[in-house]
């Protein structure tokens, strides 16, 4: 009879250290993805970045007379280069550039020559692609990052998770004032 306590104690435990080091495991493998999901974004973010002083360049050549708004996206480029300390800064600093290329394509409505121009057409579907990639790495980075927190917060996993400090991840979401559309004054 003792023999069997032992056995069944023995079971338990070896099934319970089974479950912490799976879920263990689990988290690591999760967190890892969110890491690699948010490396996609910012590569993406990047690929918008390295498209801009081309696309200055080329409009710059056809529109002396709006210097403001080429210097309001290189500006905006800078502070997206310099990311920010979380999802939510970065998340700002990247909309702020969005807006400002928004208004640098407006602007080539008012000059046709530049609308005509090869380089410029080559340069504005190539951002149009960047925008794309970039949606994309955002929901799949989102996808990640919800997996990720669910297992931390659901029970029994969320023991485990605070156990070895597994810390809830931030979405990425739009920034404030991101569903207005950029004011384009001529």
């Amino acid at each position: 009879m003792k023999k069997t306590i032992w056995i069944i104690v023995a079971a338990l435990v070896v099934i319970v250290c089974g479950y912490c080091w799976t879920t263990y495991n689990t988290l690591v493998k999760l967190g890892q993805d969110v890491e690699t999901a948010w490396a996609d974004v910012e590569t993406q973010y990047q690929r918008r970045v390295d498209l801009i002083p081309n696309l200055v360049s080329t409009v710059k050549g056809y529109a002396k007379h709006e210097q403001e708004t080429l210097d309001q996206v290189v500006e905006a480029r800078a502070k997206a280069l310099a990311g920010g300390a979380n999802v939510e800064e970065y998340a700002a600093a990247q909309q702020q550039v969005t807006t400002a290329l928004g208004r640098l394509i407006a602007i080539s409505e008012n000059y046709p020559d530049l609308k005509a121009n090869q380089n410029f057409l080559e340069l504005q579907a190539q951002l149009e692609g960047t925008e794309n990639r970039i949606a994309v790495a955002r929901n799949k980075y989102n996808e990640v990052v919800k997996a990720y927190n669910t297992k931390t917060v659901t029970f029994p996993s969320n023991l485990i998770a605070k156990m070895f400090d597994f810390e809830k991840r931030q979405l990425f979401a739009a920034a404030a004032g991101a569903d207005k559309a950029p004011e384009v004054a001529f």
